[in-house]
């Protein structure tokens, strides 16, 4: 896979004329030059149906006159850039309204994305339907007629649906179309159905080709969907509603999988389909060199104006970022992750369904625990259950990982082995609820039922003392049975009621003991609230310095890296064996907040004298600066390889050879 990829939407409606009247094959080469582009990913077919070339299989769109996509295929390749096709599967507007019966119904038979004929948008098609058969049809188009370098299908993924298709495919199983399971069920295999017909039919005209099946989220637990793409594009715009945790919460759960994977941001002030919209230069700085951070190659989303002309300051601003990635990319080929923490994704732990208080394509508790991790500078993978425990020193269970009996026994084995557990809230009880399935030093009473209360530590924090703090989310009421009692409950006189309530927020603290709030045995450290979701959702600082101190006490051997750079800054560690080197990212910049629900980056602070401790088993022959090839003083004692980085300007490589 390309370092430096574009990819180009085009969806363009059939009320436009003249489409691409502009293009011009030296003007498109001078764009992806402007941007330092070696791949862009480029249009058969859009959501509005209409193919961008002659076609048998499809229309082309009325107000084209020429190959688009052929004259883009070969100006692409002729300055060596590559070109996977791009066709929209799951909706094609065009078709839709021929045949609205080949449409996903809900159950009060509604269409999506939107639900009707009389709003602008786009109906997403049912691929239990003869659609499928069209689809195939286009696909196989595209292979056998263009040199495409790879086929990227979007709008796809697992779907419930209810259509007259869905429905008698259901009752001729035998099964109920109200039972809500039978109807997952088969949207399981109506998806891998569709996977299973395109890789025959692309691998049949062109054996390896790469396919991507685009659904906006890789889904975390979920390895047999995963593996039903030849790599992974991790679609993940900050500003169009991923937010800043989704993609490292996302790229850390990639990276274990061993599939190649790109980071999917965009150009975009926020999101796709935003004519005009421009972000800052620094934003699409960080954005990539986050991306090559954790291991992934880069992807920026542009959609290209419909008489076909590319836009010079999107290229500029392209250019901007991917100049930087260019000479970047000696360091961060076959590199691995180094790992000190392992998160169990609480999405992976149910199997790759949302939990209840997860949220949009994060979950509250994976990007709390996430944020928690890259704010303290702990070097963490994110895992799944079939994950191997072994490779790491701690595992994360956070919030409400309920542990079945597979569970249980691989996290026996991990911790028999050395290995240290941290859970939070309901996580280590049994999938009933109502008993610890992991010896952690408690035993579990009932589900605490003041909220919010307050948790008193037995240890001073290092920017917040000592007394009793509001933590806001569900508490567990435990007591010990053999474990340290690290912190205690103390419970509110009352919880706020419209006959007995205090103050503006709630109530203070009675100062009562409620039992222990935080416990470390043998096996690790159990916290009683689900801390992680709080931090999601108010930041608290407690919050953070309660998981660190944990993680801290965990270490018996200490943490791979120890920096004094500031919080919103990102450490990453990766090894790369080929070269017997080992190169540390240093990240800063800090999102604010513009307009209602925007976070963006403007300006991007540089940061001055950053030391770093590594824990690494080599002995260092040189430390320098990369890409530019500047060497730095260091000092090596005791296993320790220590330095400091004279200035952070939004993204520095440092390498130990």
């Amino acid at each position: 896979m390309r370092f430096r990829q574009v990819h180009l939407d085009f969806h363009t409606s059939e009320a436009i004329a003249n489409i691409g009247a502009d293009f011009s094959k030296q003007q498109f080469q001078d764009m992806l030059k402007l941007g330092h582009v070696d791949s862009i990913t480029i249009f058969s077919k859009c959501h509005h149906g209409w193919a961008y070339h002659p076609s048998k299989a499809n229309e082309m769109h009325p107000g084209l006159s020429f190959d688009l996509l052929g004259a883009m295929i070969e100006a692409a390749h002729e300055i060596n850039v590559k070109t996977p096709v791009y066709i929209s599967a799951g909706l094609d507007e065009k078709l839709a309204r021929r045949h609205p019966e080949w449409l996903i119904r809900d159950k009060d038979d509604q269409t999506n994305w939107v639900k009707g004929f009389m709003q602008p948008g786009y109906h997403q098609f049912c691929m239990n339907s003869p659609y499928l058969d069209v689809l195939i049809e286009q696909i196989k188009e595209v292979v056998t007629c263009y040199d495409a370098d790879g086929i990227f299908l979007d709008i796809v993924g697992v779907r419930t649906c209810y259509c007259h298709n869905c429905v008698a495919s259901l009752r001729e199983a035998g099964q109920n179309p109200r039972d809500d399971q039978a109807v997952l069920e088969l949207g399981e295999r109506v998806y891998t159905n569709y996977t299973k017909r395109v890789k025959e039919a692309v691998h049949s005209i062109k054996p390896g080709m790469k396919i991507f099946h685009n659904g906006g989220h890789i889904r975390r637990g979920r390895r047999d969907l995963a593996f039903m793409n030849s790599h992974l594009e991790l679609e993940s715009l900050p500003t169009g509603g991923w937010g800043y945790d989704h993609f490292p919460l996302s790229a850390r759960y990639a990276q274990t999988l061993g599939l190649e994977y790109l980071g999917m941001t965009g150009k975009f002030h926020t999101s796709w389909g935003e004519f005009g919209g421009f972000k800052h230069p620094n934003a699409l700085r960080y954005e990539v060199a986050l991306s090559i951070a954790n291991g992934a190659r880069c992807s920026i989303g542009d959609q290209l104006h419909p008489e076909g002309l590319m836009d010079p300051a999107t290229y500029a601003l392209i250019g901007t970022a991917y100049q930087e990635v260019e000479a970047k990319e000696a360091w961060v080929v076959n590199t691995k992750n180094i790992a000190d923490v392992a998160l169990l994704s609480l999405e992976a732990a149910n199997r790759g369904r949302a939990a209840q208080g997860q949220v949009g394509k994060t979950g509250s508790s994976d990007a709390g625990a996430v944020r928690i991790l890259l704010e303290g500078k702990i070097l963490f993978d994110v895992i799944d259950l079939e994950e191997d425990f072994t490779k790491y020193k701690v595992i994360i269970l956070p919030d409400n990982v309920t542990l079945d009996d597979s569970l249980q026994r691989k996290l026996e084995q991990f911790i028999s082995r050395g290995g240290k557990v941290l859970a939070t809230g309901r996580s280590g009880l049994n999938e009933d609820g109502t008993a610890f399935a992991l010896d952690l030093g408690v035993k579990w009473i009932s589900e605490n039922p003041y909220q919010p209360d307050y948790f008193h530590p037995q240890f001073d924090l290092p920017q917040l003392g000592n007394t009793a703090f509001v933590f806001y989310a569900k508490g567990q009421k435990i007591e010990l049975a053999g474990g340290k009692e690290l912190g205690d409950r103390e419970d509110p006189y009352f919880n706020r009621d419209v006959f007995a309530f205090c103050s503006h927020r709630h109530t203070p603290s009675s100062k009562q003991y409620g039992g222990p709030g935080m416990v470390q045995s043998d096996n690790g450290i159990y916290i009683a609230w689900n801390v992680f979701e709080d931090y999601s959702q108010m930041g608290s600082l407690i919050l953070k310095e309660t998981v660190l101190h944990a993680l801290n006490l965990l270490f018996a051997d200490g943490k791979t890296i120890e920096t004094n750079l500031p919080a919103q800054g990102v450490v990453t560690v990766t090894e790369q064996p080929g070269e017997k080197r080992f190169v540390n990212h240093l990240l800063y910049a800090s999102p604010v907040k513009r307009g209602e629900k925007v976070e963006v980056i403007e300006d991007i602070l540089p940061i001055y004298d950053v030391n770093v401790s590594l824990r690494l088993p080599i002995v260092a022959k040189k430390v320098y600066l990369a890409p530019q090839m500047q060497e730095i003083p260091f000092e090596q004692q005791k296993g320790q390889i220590r330095y400091t980085l004279p200035k952070l300007n939004c993204h520095q490589m440092v390498v130990i050879e």
